[in-house]
């Protein structure tokens, strides 16, 4: 089950729409999904979370907490709604795929696939594009 929660003013609209593609990125790794909660958040809620948990003193566009157990996939996954957009600016992308890409990042993360060496980034990359094509390719 992917479940959306808020902690700031932002809104997905048509959550179905991002529930059904995640399950795709899911499906597409050959796993399956327990519960998996997306929060959006603020920079400051989102730093109080880097803080306590990581002991990290920065802000960050996304955090993830992996609950996943024997293949079944379950985490929270929390997004700072203020970095994606800076982000977006900074990478001159639309807002939409910005958060496409650190939604997909996330679920990434819960499947195994890391970001700390050169080459896990670029295989961490290559997978954040082929899962964001699969939502675009749902939207035709």
């Amino acid at each position: 089950m992917i479940e959306f929660s808020y902690e700031c003013g932002f809104r997905l609209e048509n959550k179905s729409q991002y529930s059904h593609w995640v399950n795709r990125i899911v499906i597409s790794e050959g796993l399956k999904a327990s519960t998996i909660n997306y929060i959006f958040c603020e920079d400051r809620y989102l730093l109080g979370i880097n803080r306590k948990h990581l002991n990290h003193d920065t802000f960050t566009d996304i955090i993830t907490f992996d609950y996943s157990d024997r293949g079944i996939l379950s985490g929270d996954i929390f997004i700072s709604i203020e970095r994606v957009k800076e982000n977006a600016k900074i990478y001159s992308k639309s807002f939409k795929n910005e958060l496409l890409r650190v939604m997909a990042h996330g679920i990434l993360h819960l499947m195994g696939f890391n970001d700390k060496t050169k080459e896990e980034v670029l295989e961490m990359r290559r997978k954040e594009e082929e899962k964001m094509e699969l939502f675009h390719v749902e939207q035709n």
